[in-house]
Formats: C-alpha cells, sequence, structure tokens
C-alpha cells in the first residue's frame, strides 16, 4: 500500500472518530510547505538575479532596469518557474522583482497561505517603486487578486492557473486526503480561524477588479479546473481570457502565446509614475 492511500485510509477511519484531530493535523499539513531545489533550466537565471531582502525580512530576486512588474510564484513554487516570462520581461525594457512568499524559498515563517501571500505582497509594493504590472501564477494568481482588494495598486494585473474561490480548494484538498464530513467540516472551520476572514471573502465574484487584466489557464490543468478562469473572467469586467489545449499547471508560464500576450498587455498600460510631495 502507498503512502498516499494509508493516509487516506488513516484520516478516514480517524476522522470519523476524532475528526477535530484529524482536521487540526490536516490543516497543519495544508498550509506548511515543503522547499523544492530549482531545476536545471532554472539555474542560468537565477545565477543573473541580485537576491535583495525587503522588510519583515522576505526575500525576493531581482533582475532588469525599467518599469516595476512583480511576481508571485505558487504553492511550493519560486521565481525561476517563471523564467521564459522574465527573460522576455527583462528583454523589454521592465525591472523585474519576482518574490519568495512567506515560508518559500529564504523568506521567513513557517506556514503559508493566500492571505499571507497576499500581505506579503503589499509589503513588498510599499517598498518598491509604483507597480506597472503584477503577475501571479496558481496560488500567487489568486493572492494577488486578494491583495488588490486589500489595497495593492498596480496598471494591470495577469492571473495565471489561478482558483476563483478558496474554498473550492479546500474542498478538494480534503477530498484527496480523504476527509469524512465531520472532519472536512472541522478542517474548513480550522483554516478559516487561522485567516481570520469568513472564507466566503475570498470569492473573485465579490471581489472590483478595476485595471486591465490578462486571465491564463490550460484546459489540461489537472491542478486548477479551467472553469475558474471563466468564472474570474466574468467578474472581471477588463480582462482577456486566454485559453490554452495544453500548458497543464506549470508549463503554460513557459508558452509562448501567453508571454506574447502579457507583453502586449503591459506595452498597452501607461506605466505608473511615482507621487512626489
Amino acid at each position: 500500500m502507498s503512502t498516499f492511500k494509508w493516509t487516506r485510509g488513516v484520516n478516514g477511519a480517524l476522522g470519523r472518530l476524532a475528526p477535530q484531530i484529524i482536521a487540526s493535523k490536516m490543516r497543519r499539513v495544508f498550509m506548511t510547505p515543503r522547499n523544492f531545489p530549482p531545476r536545471d533550466w532554472e539555474l542560468p537565471l537565477l545565477a543573473q538575479s541580485e537576491r535583495i531582502t525587503l522588510r519583515f525580512g522576505l526575500s525576493a530576486l531581482r533582475w532588469g532596469q525599467g518599469p516595476t512588474v512583480l511576481l508571485m510564484h505558487g504553492w511550493e513554487g519560486r521565481p525561476t518557474q517563471f523564467a521564459s516570462l522574465i527573460s522576455a520581461l527583462v528583454g523589454a525594457g521592465y525591472s523585474v522583482i519576482a518574490l519568495e512568499g512567506p515560508a518559500h524559498g529564504r523568506s521567513p515563517g513557517r506556514e503559508a497561505h493566500v492571505l499571507l501571500f497576499a500581505r506579503a505582497m503589499l509589503e513588498a509594493a510599499a517598498e518598491l517603486p509604483p507597480l506597472h504590472a503584477v503577475i501571479g501564477h496558481s496560488m500567487g494568481g489568486a493572492s494577488a487578486m486578494l491583495a488588490v482588494q486589500l489595497g495593492l495598486r498596480t496598471e494591470a494585473l495577469v492571473s495565471i492557473a489561478a482558483p476563483s474561490r478558496f474554498l473550492d480548494v479546500l474542498r478538494g484538498f480534503a477530498g484527496m486526503v480523504g476527509l469524512p464530513a465531520r472532519a472536512r467540516s472541522a478542517f474548513i472551520q480550522e483554516v478559516e480561524h487561522a485567516f481570520g476572514m469568513p472564507l466566503k471573502y475570498l470569492d473573485v465574484a465579490h471581489y472590483q477588479m478595476n485595471m486591465p487584466g490578462l486571465i491564463v489557464h490550460a484546459e489540461d490543468d489537472t491542478f486548477v479546473s479551467v472553469r475558474a478562469s471563466q468564472v474570474i473572467h466574468e467578474a472581471w469586467f477588463d480582462s482577456r481570457l486566454m485559453r490554452l489545449k495544453q500548458g497543464g499547471h506549470q508549463k503554460v508560464l513557459a508558452d509562448p502565446h501567453v508571454i506574447k500576450g502579457v507583453l502586449a498587455l503591459l506595452a498597452g498600460c501607461r506605466p505608473a509614475q511615482r507621487q512626489t510631495a
């Protein structure tokens, strides 16, 4: 029996007997990321980066000069997963700042979730020049849209393979690890308590998105359903939806059509200007 099947079996049995205990354990698992080293194809771009440390110890990598573009990776992701896009942005004359989310890379923390990612983006933006664009992948895309609701200002926003509603993410995880009904409800309550915010607010259907945007999703994404992209598009008046036949959840980041679409969006937006007193 595989470890995963064994875990599902234990969760199913103990989740009926002690739902709160299993829910607490799975909440910790859900919020504790693993750090994976960069792949070989990421190393050249990593070597060209400048590492910077923002306030509260938040770590980031920087490339290029010009209008500032802020990148946020997804769960258990890395800045250099954007390698092809970063190279294109730098070549087009942009300064790219790619954050390492809380509890990822060299950034501090032991747990992470979408709200912590969003707050990290707000903290970073307070130290950076005005943002010309923000680009987020997966949970990074969800956190970017949430950060806008919390006050993040940017001229343009790109969401790649992002979920539209966080409750769907929780239900998907609970189903994957085999939580029975009572343990599943307790797990969702545990996460909501950790957030300190009702989960109903983490739904793009209730968001105000007032900047031009690009929504990217591959139809063969097995981690986040492509249906989420349509929900986001319908809630975001000034957005373009780009659906790809292939690209999965990760390879979509290097797709030439995506890179071309991002550059076109950014070229059509006025670069943000630093305000002076």
